[in-house]
């Protein structure tokens, strides 16, 4: 099997009497979701949300639980890398009762060889939600943009993942002072490396814009979490804890507490 960075196990990532390409190790790589491996990630979450008023509203009510699975299926060629990612979730309102699929995410991040070094690489690809289920979700398209940047440094991985997407839907329906634009999402990652394969960050923290209040979202999570490296493969298990750090005048929902637990399986092209 190859790794990302790698030509092929032969010629071990780099041309005959050319310089070798230096490599991720196999904890940073069991965390970045750009490495060219199989992904199974299984995740349940649970979330409280803040009751303060925007406006002189109350705060609109995020969804409480869901439970996650999300797949990346690497495709390997000549000159490029395209790495689908599929993230589907169900989720569970407690306020109601009701539960279903939400929006499902797919996203197809494209590397071309020059723009991977080895210990990091830039991706960029088309993004597109499905529709799910009305008592969760909307239901509706909709289409975009993705990409990201990682890299590894000694103990250190970091990077940013950025998504733009817009609602495939009749302009004459959104509300007034509203657009078909959803908010940008910067999710930017740092994790660092304890030793013996554990690990802390700041998970899956997703600051947002809205491009039509220019008000920004900021929750703040930390992660701790262990990766069982193999030949075949690798199990990431971890433990996250969050809440919101800037939300005074963000129009939406913003948690008040969220907890995470989470199982990953990667493998290497070709198990």
């Amino acid at each position: 099997s190859s790794a990302y960075g790698q030509e092929s196990d032969e010629t071990d990532g780099y041309e005959p009497g050319a310089e070798p390409v230096e490599q991720q190790d196999d904890v940073s790589k069991a965390l970045d979701s750009t490495a060219t491996q199989w992904s199974f990630q299984f995740a349940w979450q649970g979330s409280t949300w803040k009751t303060d008023e925007v406006d002189g509203q109350t705060r609109p009510q995020g969804l409480d639980d869901f439970f996650q699975v999300r797949v990346v299926a690497p495709l390997v060629f000549e000159k490029f890398t395209l790495l689908p990612r599929l993230t589907l979730r169900h989720y569970k309102n407690k306020n109601t009762g009701k539960t279903g699929i939400g929006n499902t995410e797919l996203f197809g991040l494209i590397i071309p060889k020059q723009w991977d070094w080895g210990t990091g690489r830039t991706g960029l690809g088309p993004l597109i939600t499905l529709p799910g289920n009305e008592d969760v979700a909307r239901d509706e398209w909709g289409y975009g943009l993705a990409g990201a940047v990682v890299n590894t440094s000694g103990k250190w991985f970091y990077g940013v993942l950025l998504t733009q997407s817009w609602r495939s839907i009749d302009p004459n329906n959104l509300p007034a002072g509203s657009s078909d634009t959803n908010p940008l999402g910067i999710a930017p990652f740092l994790n660092f490396q304890l030793g013996g394969g554990w690990y802390v960050g700041n998970g899956d923290m997703v600051i947002q814009y809205d491009w039509d209040s220019n008000e920004i979202y900021m929750p703040i999570n930390l992660r701790i979490g262990k990766v069982i490296a193999g030949k075949k493969g690798s199990w990431n298990a971890y433990l996250e804890v969050g809440t919101s750090l800037i939300y005074d005048d963000w129009p939406g929902a913003a948690k008040d507490t969220s907890f995470r637990v989470n199982l990953t399986k990667t493998l290497p092209v070709g198990f």
